[in-house]
This record gives structure tokens, C-alpha cells and sequence, in this order.
């Protein structure tokens, strides 16, 4: 039984590595690769690459210092430093979160699935070790990561692969790797995708009306139960049971009984609000939680920010003027924590929270009373919180904050809430609040940034989202000015081109008290998606709402697909990567529709099938990946195409296999920052009563009981509950464990 149990927490961390980041193209350094003027001297890099000309020479001179005196050995040697230029070289040189001194190399032909290039399907891996196995040259890329095994030189400056390696078995299990849909591998040429034929979009999106309630924020319960909480714009957060697909039954949400009411603090407008909501990884455990809303320095006391104009960013508060009545930065941004200890015997069990602030977090004082953004997010590979800032208002930006580095206005945040900082590092780094400076910020190298950016030139955020499956995919909808509507795939120190761009298109703003910033003078990242304002309605009001990747088997044919809106509801858009892990998207209306038999009754349109959603405010995502409308006229889910008969080829084939959350909450840890520690099966099996719970800890160490007994179907579902598997994965690791719980019987492998 211990040997079984083992094999179930190796074959749980194998999925999790197996389920590691890939990537759009992205460098080693997380930012975005960026277009060549000219061909780079050294590694021939023409169009899109990593590196500049002054890393093409450090390239050159690291590989003229290594004296390879063999030059069929000296090309494939070139070809592997100058792998760091790669578009994908982030996914080339990583594996999970862990640098790697040399790309992966090809080990393999290629995964009949993976859009990867056939060229590939060469074994580059070992014609590595064939051609330079036996040539001596200095300071071999591979000879570092063998610091500190016993019996191999550590320092040695000169070497041959065979100094390390006994055999190309070893070499390739230590350097190679297979392609995969998971992942790149290295064949001694630049990456490239296969380009496959579009599929076609679905016939449509099917929802069903949950709940009659407005709200404007959805954040899944983090114990990975089917709670969530839902967040109203006046102030008023909720925890709400989600009934099962296919139950007939509403909301579980009782609008009298908040789980906590922060309406006296909250300043609540058409513009201005309780805008996001944010739980931390380890809810579950600590209780913490966080919320950005807008406060009323005029009302309130503990409205008290510094003004966003100010002489740091060429702007004179007094020259403002007022806007719609209301003084500059009257109106402030304000993110702060809260908790639920102290409410129930472990937060995981809390149905109500302190009002009380534990830490306010940041507050800024905003120039205008439009435009402020305001989600938060944690970042599900870092921990960090991300805070999305609008430009603060104004036709065009007239002060051009988005596009100074020295203003938060336009920009995307990345804050570190888990360390508080001291009284001389808010000083010296001149801190809006209670929050650290996550040392990778793009500040360490790009000087003239505030630290607290992690990307800039945005006008207006709305919803952002981390791809569940990959989450360097972090996808922001961005609101235009008159024009473009756009989706952007947010990386390190990206700018995204407001005020220059308005999406793709160049912008001229009408009035420039801040000065301009010239289009040659940037390299703007240009949206992977978006729409036209006549592409909405001919009065040209538009106003985008960003949304997710789906990710339910709910409606297989939607799968893999980033769900976008408008915000006046008349149009829902779909986009499609292609190839996939290109960055590359065609997107296309869908139509949509709500189903006759939805639990509670759907309006349409007058002449039209549209139902009458009113606004669609938000997208939301549960911890089964089913996804939510949040609109004006109530809560809808995306449902099984067929009940509005769409038709999809797949849906029979995949509707089953969808894992439901457990219906009562888990205490047990979130992160998977090691995969031993936080495998804890802890549910008791019924199948006999002599039996007990067995447990895996620490590192990987187990407690075994030999008389125990595991349901290996209800495994499978602890490990696929744990680890953020994709749902076909999840099918197969469910019929794999199935399988084996069979055989287990039949062999009477659980006998005492």
C-alpha cells in the first residue's frame, strides 16, 4: 500500500512539472521579445528577438572565449548561446520556475499535437553530444549545473562533455527534452510554429440565469470549494454556494447577509466604487483578503492619499481645474487588507469578516473622476498582487501619464503584500502605502520606472485575467478613447502605447499641457485582439470588458478559447491562438443566447433573440474553470451548448468529464510551490471501516499504514483538486486511476 501511495504522489508531481508555464513568445527576463531594425551580427536574429546588439556582442565574446578549436562542434556551440535571443527563450530556459544554463534540447521527434515545427523531430540532443563529446573547449555551458556532485571538478575551465557525462543517455536525460503541447524544445534553429488551419468558431454561446443581482466583481473561493464571492460596486461583498451545471438550481447568495459591508467607506458614483476584490493564495490558512475602492476625501477621514499631479510627474493640481464638480484628487484610489480570522474556527469556514482595516495598503489621490481602473489580482505563479490604474481621466490623457515612467496613471502595479516595508524604504522608494518592491520588478533595469510598475502605456484596464492552464498568459482588456477597443497580453515592462496608440492606430490627442511622446521614441506592444467602435454600433459607444480562456468541458468546443464583451451587451467575442503559444489570435463574434429551460427566467431584447443582460460588467471564473456574466440584469453561466441547440461535435464526448468542487470547504494549503507539502488526502474512505487516512508530508516523506485504504477514483480527484491540470488531462488521469483501483480489487491489494 506504501509503494501504491508513493506511486500516486510521483505520478501527482509528474503531472504538476508536466503542467509547468508555456508560453507566448517571452525572453528568459519575462519581458516580450521585441522587432529588430537590422539583423543582429552575431546570432542572425532578423524580426523578433531577445536580445540587442550589445548582448549579440557579449554573445560573440562568450563564444569566442570558449577556443573551440572544432568547427562542426564550434556551429552547434554558436547555435546554443545564441539560443538566449529566441523569442521563446523564457520557455527554452526554464523549467517550472528554475533557470537553466542551456536551452532544452530536443530529445525526441515532435508530439503529433505540438505546434512546434517538424524540423524538431531531429534528436539535436544528441547530435550535440555525437559532435562534441570528445572536444575540449572553455568554459562549457554545461559544466555549472554539476557544482557541488561529488567526485566531478567544479571550477574547471576547460573541458569536454565526457568530463562530465559517461554516456549520451546521461547527457540528454540531464540536457534533453521532448516537444510537447506543454512545452518547446531546441533543435539548433530558431523556433518556429506550425501554422494550422483556423477551426471554425462555435455556433454559439449558451447561458443560463443564475442570480437577479448586480455585481460587479466574481473571485472563487481559494480552498477550491463551489463557493465564491461576489463584490457590488456600492461596497457589499457575498459568499455565494454555485449550484451544480445541471441542477435547476440558482445562486446560493442571500443579498441581507454580507459577508462583510464596507459601505462606509466606499465613495460609490457611476465612475467610482468598490472596484475589485482579491483573496490571498493562502485564504484558507491566514484569512487575508484585500479590496480596492474609491473614497471621498470630503466624507472621510481615512481618505488621505497624496495627489496623483503632482511636481514628480510635470503636473500642477491647481491648474486642474474641477471635473464635474469635484476638486482635483478629491476622489482617491485605496487598496486595503482585511480579514476573516477570528470569525469561524478556521478562515476556510468564515461566512463573515472584520470591517475593520488590518493595513491600508495604497491610497492616491485621482486628477479626474474617470478612468481609474481599480482589479486586483494575485498572480497565480508569484504571489504577487497585481493592481490595474487607469490614466485618471481627461479626453486623451492630456497630461500624458501613461506614458511617464514616473507616474502610476496608465499603468499596471505589482506589489509585494506578504513583507511590509520599512519607514526608510517608503521613503527612499517613495511608496504610496504599506506595501514592498518585489525585487524583479522592471525598475532594477529600467532605472527611470517607479518600482511599483510592471507595465505601462494603458488607458483604461478593464478585467484582466490569468490563463488557469498558462499563466504568463495574463490577459488585460483595455478601454479605448473613440476608436479601438483592445486585448493585450501584459508582460514585463511592456508598454501597451496610450497615448501614442489607441490600439493599433496612431492617436493625436487634443490637448497636450503634459507634452507628447513621439511614436519613434517608443516600441509599443500592439493588442492581440480587439474591435472597432462600428464594429459595436454606428453612434461609436463602445467600451470593452475583458474576460477569460475557457477553460470548462462544460462546452468542449468553446474550450481553449478567451471569452471578451462589450460592455452595452450586444456583441461577445471568442478568440482563438494560432498556432498555439504564438501570441498570435483571430477572434470573431458568437453569437449567444440564454436557455428556455435556465432557473430563473431570461428577457430578451426588444426584436431581437438576445437576452436582456443589460451591461456586462465582468467575466468570472469558479474553481471548476465554468465561466460567469456579470451584468446589470443578473449573474449567467455558460452552459452546455445544447440546451440553446448549438450544435457541438464534442460535447458528448467530453460533458462527463468536468470535475465538480467539493461542495464543503478544504483546509488545506493553495500554492504549489512544493508539490510533496501540499499533497494532504485527508478524506476518510468508506469502503472499510478498519481502515485509516493516509497522509503524505513534508518533502515527500510518508506515513504509511498498511492496513489502509484508498478510493483511487476519489484520488485522482484529490490530485487533480490540488494541481491545475487541464481538464482533458484530468479525464485521463481519472480513468487511469479507475483503472487501477480495479485492478487493486481484483488483486485484493487492499486487504488488511
Amino acid at each position: 500500500m506504501g509503494r501504491l501511495l508513493a506511486s500516486t504522489l510521483q505520478f501527482c508531481s509528474l503531472l504538476l512539472l508536466f503542467d509547468a508555464s508555456f508560453s507566448h513568445p517571452l525572453c528568459i527576463d519575462s519581458t516580450a521579445p521585441f522587432s529588430l531594425n537590422t539583423t543582429l551580427k552575431f546570432c542572425s536574429y532578423n524580426a523578433s528577438s531577445c536580445c540587442n546588439s550589445t548582448e549579440d556582442l557579449q554573445l560573440q565574446k562568450q563564444f569566442e572565449a570558449m577556443n573551440i578549436s572544432d568547427s562542426r562542434c564550434a556551429s552547434v556551440m554558436k547555435s546554443i548561446l545564441c539560443a538566449r535571443c529566441d523569442p521563446f527563450s523564457a520557455e527554452l530556459f526554464t523549467i517550472g520556475s528554475i533557470p537553466r544554463p542551456v536551452p532544452v534540447l530536443c530529445n525526441s521527434t515532435v508530439s503529433a499535437n505540438s505546434s512546434q515545427s517538424s524540423q524538431a523531430a531531429n534528436n539535436f540532443c544528441s547530435n550535440v553530444w555525437d559532435t562534441c563529446q570528445n572536444v575540449s573547449f572553455m568554459k562549457s555551458p554545461f559544466a555549472p549545473s554539476l557544482k557541488g556532485q561529488a567526485g566531478l571538478p567544479v571550477n574547471s575551465n576547460f573541458s569536454k562533455l565526457t568530463d562530465f557525462w559517461q554516456s549520451k543517455t546521461d547527457f540528454c536525460n540531464a540536457f534533453g527534452g521532448a516537444s510537447s503541447t506543454a512545452s518547446v524544445c531546441f533543435d539548433g534553429q530558431p523556433i518556429t510554429l506550425n501554422n494550422t488551419k483556423i477551426p471554425s468558431p462555435p455556433l454559439g454561446l449558451c447561458l443560463e440565469k443564475i442570480g437577479n443581482g448586480s455585481y460587479l466583481s466574481m473571485a472563487a473561493h481559494p480552498n477550491g470549494s463551489n463557493r465564491a464571492f461576489f463584490s457590488s460596486q456600492q461596497g457589499k461583498i457575498w459568499l455565494a454556494t454555485i449550484p451544480d451545471q445541471g441542477s435547476g438550481g440558482a445562486l446560493g447568495l442571500d443579498e441581507s447577509n454580507p459577508f462583510v459591508d464596507l459601505t462606509d467607506e466606499v465613495y460609490f458614483d457611476t465612475q467610482f466604487g468598490m472596484m475589485g476584490i482579491a483573496f490571498h493564495p493562502n485564504f484558507a490558512q491566514n484569512g487575508r483578503f484585500f479590496a480596492s475602492f474609491n473614497c471621498d476625501k470630503a466624507k472621510w477621514s481615512g481618505c488621505t492619499g497624496r495627489c496623483s499631479c503632482n511636481s514628480d510627474v510635470n503636473c500642477d493640481p491647481s491648474k486642474l481645474g474641477t471635473d464635474n464638480g469635484a476638486q482635483p484628487c478629491q476622489y482617491q484610489s485605496v487598496v486595503a487588507e482585511y480579514t476573516a480570522n477570528g470569525t469561524a474556527s478556521q478562515p476556510s469556514l468564515a461566512t463573515s469578516a472584520n470591517p475593520t482595516e488590518v493595513r491600508r495598503i495604497f491610497t492616491m489621490g485621482l486628477p479626474y473622476t474617470s478612468q481609474h481602473g481599480g482589479q486586483i489580482l494575485f498572480g497565480p505563479a508569484d504571489g504577487y498582487l497585481y493592481f490595474m490604474m487607469g490614466d485618471g481621466g481627461g479626453t486623451g490623457d492630456p497630461y500624458n501619464f501613461s506614458q511617464n515612467k514616473k507616474s502610476l496613471l496608465g499603468k499596471i502595479m505589482r506589489l509585494d503584500v506578504d513583507n511590509m516595508p520599512s519607514a526608510a524604504e517608503i521613503t527612499k522608494l517613495n511608496l504610496w502605502g504599506n506595501y514592498s518592491i518585489p525585487k524583479d520588478n522592471p525598475y532594477e533595469e529600467d532605472t527611470g520606472l517607479q518600482p511599483e510598475i510592471w507595465a505601462y502605456g494603458l488607458r483604461n484596464p478593464w478585467r484582466c485575467s490569468f490563463d488557469s492552464e498558462r499563466p504568463s498568459y495574463f490577459m488585460c482588456a483595455d478601454v479605448g478613447q473613440d476608436r479601438y477597443e483592445e486585448v493585450d497580453i501584459i508582460t514585463k515592462d511592456g508598454n501597451y502605447g496610450w497615448r501614442v496608440y489607441e490600439g493599433p492606430l496612431l492617436y493625436t490627442p487634443p490637448d497636450s499641457p503634459g507634452g507628447n511622446t513621439t511614436p519613434s521614441s517608443i516600441s509599443p506592444i500592439f493588442p492581440v485582439m480587439g474591435y472597432t467602435h462600428s464594429d459595436v454600433n454606428q453612434e461609436g459607444s463602445a467600451s470593452i470588458t475583458g474576460g477569460y480562456f475557457y477553460r470548462s468541458m462544460t462546452d468542449p468546443c468553446m474550450y481553449g478559447r478567451y471569452l471578451y464583451a462589450d460592455l452595452y451587451a450586444t456583441a461577445l467575442w471568442a478568440g482563438i491562438e494560432n498556432p498555439v503559444d504564438s501570441g498570435n489570435f483571430n477572434s470573431s463574434k458568437i453569437p449567444f443566447s440564454c436557455a428556455a429551460d435556465s432557473p430563473l427566467q431570461c428577457s430578451s431584447l426588444p426584436g431581437s433573440s438576445l437576452p436582456a443582460l443589460g451591461y456586462i460588467y465582468s467575466f468570472g471564473e469558479d474553481n471548476r474553470k465554468d465561466i460567469y456574466l456579470l451584468a446589470s440584469s443578473g449573474v449567467y453561466r455558460v452552459v452546455h451548448p445544447s440546451r440553446c441547440n448549438y450544435t457541438c461535435s464534442k460535447e458528448n464526448v467530453t460533458s462527463l468529464a468536468s470535475p465538480s468542487p467539493s461542495p464543503s470547504p478544504k483546509s488545506h494549503a493553495s500554492q504549489l510551490s512544493d508539490p510533496w507539502k501540499k499533497l494532504s488526502f485527508t478524506k476518510k474512505k468508506q469502503l472499510h471501516q478498519r481502515n485509516k487516512a493516509s497522509k503524505a508530508r513534508g518533502g515527500g516523506s510518508l506515513i504509511q499504514d498498511t492496513s489502509s485504504e484508498i478510493d483511487l477514483a476519489n484520488l485522482a480527484k484529490e490530485c487533480a483538486n490540488e494541481f491545475p491540470v487541464s481538464m482533458m488531462r484530468f479525464a485521463w488521469t481519472y480513468l487511469l486511476f479507475y483503472l487501477l483501483g480495479l485492478a487493486a480489487r481484483g488483486r485484493d491489494w487492499y486487504a488488511s
